[in-house]
C-alpha cells in the first residue's frame, strides 16, 4: 500500500498541525516539484556540512569517522521513541526534532528513509477517545443521571489500533516534513512482500523512484493485516520481517544503504542489562561478541528487544550496511542524535567488522586507572627512578627522537603557521632542557604522595590524618607540543596518577616515540600501562564524555582548543586557561634601563607562548618622553605591529591601527598599547580586559608596586620581571602540566603539587559515635598533633 503525500508551506505550523493530530485526516497527494524540493532553507541551527557522499556499496564502514560519507541512510524509530510514556499517543516534540534532523541530512544531498513504529499507539489513543465518547453518550441516555458512572475501557486489539492509527501517523509526518519543503511517501509492507520476487522488485523500484525524486519514504509493517511471526523463519541467510527491527535491516540491505540508525530508549548495547551495577555501554560491537553480552527484557512497548536489534544489526552489517544503535528518547541528546551519528561522534553502539589493532580508549582508561593505582603504591625512590630513567632515554635516544620530529616538520610544512611550527620543533637543546627538568621533578617527588598535612587527636586512641593522594586518571590534550609529553608523563608518574595523552596529529611521529620511551621507563617496575597515548582517531569531544574514567582534563594549546574542551566536558573538571592576555603596566616612576628589556623579553622572546605580553599599559606622564620613544623604537626594530587603544589613539595625530578589541591574545609579534592615568586605572583595566593569567608592574616605587601586587587578581603578579617567568620550570617545579586561571584547586603554573588531592585516615579502637553523646562516656579532644617534617631534597 503506497500513498505519496506533499503539501505546500504554511505560516502557522502549530495551527495546521493540531487538527491533524486530533482528527487524523487522510493524507492528500500532490504533484512533486523537484526544483522546489531541493531548495534549502536556513531554518536549522544544526550546521550544514559538505562531504563527498558517493561510495561503492558492498562493504560497511570500518570506523565512525567514515560515517560522514554515508549517502543513503535508513533511520528506524522504535515504538519507545515514537510513543509517549503512557503508551497512548505520540511524543510530538521528539518526533518534530527527529524530522528536523532527517530534513537537514536530506537537504545536504543524502537519501533518507524512515522505518517507523507508532501506528498502534496513535490508533489506541483515537479508539480510546471514541469508546469513551460512545460510552458517555449511552450512559447519559439510559441512566438519566448527571454524574456518569465509572467507565471501563476494554482491551484494544493491536490490528484494529494499527488500522485506526496509520492515516493519522502519516498525516503527522506530512505536516512536519512540509515545514522543510520535503515530501514524504508512505509504504506499508508485510513479510510476504519480501518473499514474493515480483513484489520485491516492485518495492525496490518504488523506493528507488521516490529517492530519485528527493522524497523521503516512510516505511512501516502493515500491522492491520500482518500475521504472527513464524519461529525460525529467518534461517539460511534471510531475515524474516516480524518487527520493525528486522524490517529496517531487510530494507537497508535490499536498498544497499550505507548506514542504518536504530533509535531506541537505551543508550546503545550494554554488556549487561542496562541499569544493572556492572552494565557498561559497548562503544563498538563486532560479530562474534554476542557471547560477552547478557540481554535483558524488551522495552515497555514494541515487539522486539535488544536481542532482536542486535540480530538485525549483524544481519545488515553482513549485507554491507553500517549500523548504529542509539538512544532516541533522552531529552538532552535526542535533538541532535541522528546528525551526531552521521558526523562520526561517539554516540550509541557502532557495529563494525574491523577490529582495531590496539585497545579502545575505554580499555586504555581502565589500564591507566589500574596502572596509576600501582604507581601510587610504589616507594618514592622507585617513582623517582622511573623519571630518572626517562630523562636518560631522552638524551640517549636523541637521534631517533629528532628523526621522528623531522618527519612531523616535513609533513606540517605549508600547513601550519610559523608559531605552531616553532612549537612543533624539537632540538638537542630542548631535549637537554627536558632532561634537566625531569630530574628536578624526580628530586621533588620524594615526599609527594602520602605526605601528612594535618594530624588531629579526636579522642583518646582516635587519631585523624589528612594525607596527599593522586587525583586519579588525567586526560591531557595538547597541540603541536611534543615536548609536553615527557613533561606531563613525569609529573603524572611523580604524583602517582594514571595518564591518558591526546596529542595533535601534526606531532604523531614525535609523540609515538616519546610515548614508547615513557613506557620503557615505566617497565623497570612493571607498570608500563599507567601512561596511555590515545589514538588520533578519537575525537576530543568524545573523550570529554568519559566521566566515569577520567577525573581531570588538562588542555594545553590554543585558546580555542581550551574553550572547546571546557564546553564539551561533561561532568569532568577542566584545569587550564582559555586565554593568556598578559599585561605590563609601566608606571610613571619606572626605570628607563629596565623597561625596554622587560618589554622586549615579554613580547619578543616567544610571542606564541601563553605567557607572552599582549597589552602594554603606559602612564600618561610618560607620553612624549625619551622613555616612551625608546619603547616604540625597540618595538619597530623587533618588527612588532602596534595596535592603539582608544585613549592612546586620541593622543596621536597619525596613530597605528586602532585595536578592534582590548581583550585580544595575538600570539604573534603584535601588541596593544593603551594609556592610563594611574596605577588604580591600570588595575581596573586588567580586571576588565585581562584573563587572570600573568600581569606585571614596572616601577621603582615600592609602595606602588606592593599596591599593584596585592590588588591585581591574577594567577601570577610580578614586579619588575618579565611575564615569561610564569612557567613551571622557571618556578622550580621541574615542569608544568599547564597554567591554571581557575580559582579552585591549583592556580598559576601547575606542577606536582597541583596533581594531588587529599584523603582522611582515621585510626580508632572500637570507637562509636554514641559514646560521644550527651550521656556518653567519651569527650571530643580535637587536639592538633605535630606533623612529620618533609624531607628537603
Amino acid at each position: 500500500m503506497l500513498s505519496r503525500v506533499c503539501r505546500s508551506g504554511s505560516p502557522s505550523f502549530t495551527h495546521r498541525l493540531l487538527p491533524w493530530v486530533q482528527s487524523t485526516t487522510l493524507s492528500r497527494s500532490c504533484r512533486v516539484q523537484p526544483s522546489a524540493i531541493r531548495h534549502v532553507r536556513s531554518w536549522s541551527n544544526i550546521p550544514f556540512i559538505t562531504v563527498p557522499l558517493s561510495r561503492a556499496h558492498g562493504k560497511s564502514f570500518a570506523h565512525r569517522s567514515e560515517l560522514k560519507h554515508a549517502k543513503r541512510i535508513v533511520v528506524k524509530l522504535g515504538s519507545a521513541v515514537v510513543t509517549r510514556g503512557d503508551e497512548c499517543g505520540l511524543a510530538l516534540g521528539r518526533l518534530a526534532s527527529i524530522v528536523e534532523q532527517v530534513s537537514v541530512l536530506q537537504n545536504q544531498g543524502r537519501e533518507m528513509m524512515l522505518v517507523t513504529s507508532g501506528a498502534v499507539a496513535f490508533g489506541k489513543q483515537r479508539l480510546r477517545h471514541e469508546i469513551l465518547l460512545s460510552q458517555s453518550v449511552r450512559q447519559a441516555l439510559h441512566s438519566g443521571q448527571n454524574q456518569l458512572k465509572e467507565m471501563a475501557i476494554p482491551v484494544l486489539e493491536a490490528r484494529a489500533c494499527a488500522a485506526a492509527g496509520q492515516s493519522g501517523l502519516m498525516a503527522l509526518y506530512e505536516a512536519m516534513f512540509t515545514q522543510y519543503s520535503i515530501c514524504a511517501a508512505q509504504i506499508l509492507v508485510t513479510n510476504l512482500d519480501f518473499h514474493d520476487e515480483q513484489k520485491r522488485r516492485n518495492l525496490n523500484g518504488t523506493l528507488h523512484e521516490l529517492l530519485r525524486m528527493n522524497i523521503v519514504p516512510i516505511v512501516n509493517t502493515n500491522d492491520a493485516v500482518v500475521p504472527p511471526a513464524e519461529p525460525n523463519s529467518d534461517l539460511q541467510g534471510v531475515i524474516s520481517v516480524k518487527d520493525n527491527d528486522s524490517l529496517a535491516a531487510r530494507l537497508a540491505v535490499e536498498m544497499k544503504t550505507d548506514l542504518l540508525i536504530v533509535l531506541s530508549d537505551v543508550e546503545g548495547l550494554f554488556d549487561n542489562p542496562p541499569g544493572s551495577d556492572d552494565a557498561k555501554l559497548i562503544d563498538i560491537f563486532y560479530p562474534g561478541d554476542q557471547q560477552s553480552v547478557t540481554f535483558g527484557t524488551k522495552s515497555r512497548v514494541g515487539m522486539g528487544g535488544m536481542e532482536a536489534k542486535v540480530k538485525a544489526a549483524l544481519w545488515a552489517l553482513q549485507g554491507g550496511t553500517s549500523v548504529v544503535i542509539a538512544n532516541g528518547t533522552h531529552p538532552k541528546v535526542s535533538g541532535h542524535v541522528i546528525t551526531d551519528i552521521v558526523e562520526g561522534k561517539k554516540v550509541g553502539t557502532f557495529f563494525s567488522e574491523v577490529k582495531p589493532a590496539g585497545p579502545t580508549v575505554e580499555q586504555q582508561g581502565e589500564m591507566a586507572r589500574s596502572g596509576g593505582r600501582m604507581l601510587a603504591t610504589l616507594e618514592p625512590e622507585q617513582r623517582a627512578e622511573i623519571i630518572h630513567h626517562l630523562a636518560d632515554l631522552l638524551t640517549d635516544q636523541r637521534d631517533e627522537i629528532l628523526l621522528a620530529n623531522k618527519k612531523d616538520l616535513e609533513e606540517a610544512e605549508g600547513r601550519l603557521a610559523a608559531p605552531l611550527l616553532k612549537r612543533l620543533s624539537l632540538s638537542t637543546s630542548k631535549l637537554n632542557s627536558l632532561a634537566i627538568g625531569l630530574r628536578q621533578i624526580a628530586a621533588s617527588s620524594q615526599d609527594s604522595v602520602g605526605r601528612v598535612l594535618r594530624r588531629t587527636r579526636i579522642a583518646k586512641d582516635l587519631e585523624l590524618e589528612q594525607v596527599t593522594v593522586p587525583i586519579g586518571v588525567l586526560l591531557v590534550i595538547f597541540e603541536s607540543r611534543p615536548d609536553c609529553l615527557p613533561q606531563v608523563a613525569a609529573l603524572a608518574i611523580a604524583s602517582g596518577n594514571g595518564l591518558l595523552l591526546k596529542g595533535g596529529k601534526e606531532a604523531s611521529h614525535s609523540n609515538r616515540i616519546l610515548h614508547l620511551l615513557t613506557q620503557e621507563a615505566l617497565s623497570i617496575h612493571g607498570i608500563k600501562e599507567a601512561v596511555q597515548l590515545v589514538n588520533t582517531r578519537e575525537e576530543v569531544e568524545d573523550l570529554c564524555r568519559l566521566d566515569k574514567m577520567i577525573d581531570l582534563i588538562i588542555p594545553r594549546g590554543s585558546s580555542q582548543l581550551v574553550r572547546n574542551i571546557q564546553k564539551a566536558a561533561k561532568g569532568i573538571p577542566v584545569m587550564g586557561h582559555s586565554e593568556g592576555i598578559c599585561h605590563m603596566y609601566v608606571d610613571s616612576e619606572a626605570s628607563v634601563d629596565k623597561v625596554t628589556r622587560l618589554v622586549r623579553d615579554s613580547k619578543c622572546e616567544y610571542p606564541a607562548a601563553c605567557n607572552a605580553l599582549e597589552t602594554l599599559l603606559i602612564h600618561r606622564d610618560l607620553l612624549r618622553t625619551p622613555l616612551f620613544d625608546q619603547i616604540i623604537d625597540m618595538l619597530r626594530v623587533e618588527q612588532v605591529k602596534i595596535h592603539a587603544g582608544p585613549k592612546f589613539a586620541s593622543y596621536l595625530t597619525f596613530s597605528p591601527s586602532e585595536v578592534k578589541s582590548l581583550r585580544t591574545e595575538y600570539g604573534d609579534l603584535e601588541l596593544c598599547i593603551e594609556v592610563v592615568d594611574s596605577v588604580q586605572e591600570a588595575i581596573d583595566h586588567i580586571h576588565k580586559y585581562g584573563s587572570s593569567h600573568t600581569d606585571v608592574i614596572v616601577t621603582e616605587n615600592e609602595k606602588t608596586a606592593e599596591f599593584f601586587l596585592q590588588h591585581v587578581d591574577s594567577a601570577c603578579v610580578f614586579w619588575n620581571a618579565s611575564t615569561r617567568f610564569s612557567d613551571g620550570y622557571r618556578f622550580g617545579l621541574g615542569a608544568e602540566v599547564g597554567i591554571s586561571t581557575s580559582r579552585i584547586h591549583a592556580r598559576g603554573p601547575v606542577g606536582l603539587e597541583g596533581l594531588l588531592t587529599t584523603k582522611w585516615l582515621l585510626r580508632g579502637q572500637d570507637h562509636v559515635v554514641s559514646d560521644f553523646s550527651e550521656h556518653g562516656s567519651l569527650k571530643y579532644l580535637h587536639e592538633n598533633l605535630p606533623v612529620p617534617q618533609r624531607s628537603t631534597n
